[in-house]
């Protein structure tokens, strides 16, 4: 007898999940493979388009780190999250999509991938495996709170269409998982509605704001016109006593890419407590200082200071602008070499949110059990970027949301077994 006729005698178990990105597929899948009678509701046409957006850039899936560092990369959640983490590994991860069809490998920067370098296929058969477990996805819907009797409410997300009759009162489930996501990309699902309607239930929410995101730069007008869109590569950035090294992408507003999402909750939270936070940026990562030193001695003083930077060091233009955006160019070949290993740069601001590639805030952790059960709403439980964490770009992100949707899926069954 499964979990779920234990908890109803001879009648299973029915369990909703609201939102049908990785956390919620997750959830829907290990509850369908334990006998219960899974109804995933999403308010898009289809499922998983965040996840399919995520695969346009290879779908990085997880990292290949070691654990111990892996789990720093989820900050001051780590301690929270680390059971569900270490309850659903990287090697978990690349079995699981191995018994989908699915081959994975590890690129060079121990990021973790699909070998086709795409979310469709790893969806569709993700999608198959839980049709084959009895689920049913209802998509056009909307998860809207509860009733007087508790039980979740649904709303059509398009005039015209009709909900499943299986949605109608009095049908009633046992458990709710959800799973909707934070509040980027919106025109995806990740709108954010849920905040309010949690917390009109009492449940504690940390604000939802922009993570993996771009930063604001008060540009002059010869950055915004000749040099939005152009890279930077490689560069390292610095702040607070924290350098990564990557590419980023200055923009008609700021600057955004890989390198700097790593550095966004602290940026963030400096541009929130102080107004700005000044970035530094090292244009030649791979060269010391007497390096540069040495070889812009080497090119005549009277050349120009684009000459000077594509001749010995063979920077683009936008390195020069750049050096001209902090004030006066340093005179001596030292002094320019000096900045060059260190630009600042003043961010005033985050990008919008709906343009983040995640969202911090959400579910406090105290308001849940260590189940992921809304202490607020028993029966309840919350997974994904509902939860309130961030983590950096390079798999992080999905890893986590899948962990947490077996870890919550797992809390709903330990639910059903009590009395």
């Amino acid at each position: 007898m499964s979990v779920s006729e234990e908890k109803a005698g001879t009648k299973t178990a029915r369990v909703c999940v609201a939102g049908s990105g990785p956390a919620g597929l997750a959830a829907a899948e290990y509850l369908s493979a334990a006998g219960c009678q899974v109804h995933i509701v999403e308010q898009m046409p289809s499922p998983g388009r965040k996840l399919l957006m995520a695969g346009r850039g290879g779908l990085n899936i997880s990292h290949s780190e070691a654990k111990d560092v892996f789990l720093t990369r989820y900050a001051e959640a780590a301690p929270w999250l680390a059971p569900a983490l270490a309850a659903w590994t990287t090697e978990d991860i690349t079995q699981w999509m191995q018994g989908l069809g699915i081959r994975s490998f590890t690129g060079s920067s121990g990021r973790i991938f699909p070998e086709m370098m795409k979310a469709s296929p790893l969806l569709r058969a993700w999608l198959g495996r839980l049709r084959a477990q009895g689920v049913q996805l209802h998509t056009l819907t909307r998860w809207e709170g509860w009733d007087a009797q508790g039980q979740p409410v649904f709303s059509s997300a398009r005039p015209g269409h009709s909900l499943s009759p299986e949605l109608a009162s009095p049908f009633q489930f046992d458990a709710v998982v959800l799973a909707t996501g934070g509040a980027s990309w919106p025109r995806l699902g990740s709108d954010g509605a849920w905040a309010p309607v949690l917390a009109g239930q009492g449940v504690s929410l940390a604000p939802l704001v922009p993570s993996n995101c771009g930063f604001q730069v008060a540009w002059s007008e010869v950055i915004r016109e000749r040099f939005a869109g152009a890279p930077l590569k490689p560069v390292a950035l610095t702040f607070d006593g924290r350098t990564v090294q990557g590419e980023i992408v200055v923009t008609a507003t700021g600057l955004e890419g890989g390198a700097l999402y790593a550095l966004s909750a602290p940026l963030r939270q400096a541009i929130q407590r102080d107004g700005f936070a000044t970035l530094m940026l090292d244009l030649r990562p791979g060269m010391s200082e007497a390096d540069l030193t040495a070889r812009l001695s080497a090119v005549r003083q009277r050349e120009s200071l684009s000459n000077r930077l594509r001749k010995a060091l063979r920077l683009p233009p936008l390195a020069g602008a750049l050096l001209r955006e902090t004030g006066d160019v340093p005179a001596t070949s030292k002094e320019l070499a000096a900045r060059l290993k260190a630009v600042p740069v003043r961010l005033v601001g985050t990008e919008s949110r709906d343009r983040a590639i995640s969202t911090a805030g959400g579910v406090m952790h105290t308001a849940c059990d260590e189940h992921f059960m809304l202490t607020a709403r028993p029966g309840v439980f919350v997974a994904g970027e509902m939860l309130d964490w961030e983590a950096p770009t390079g798999g992080y992100l999905l890893h986590a949301c899948l962990a947490t949707g077996r870890a919550a899926a797992k809390g709903v069954l330990e639910w059903l077994q009590q009395p």
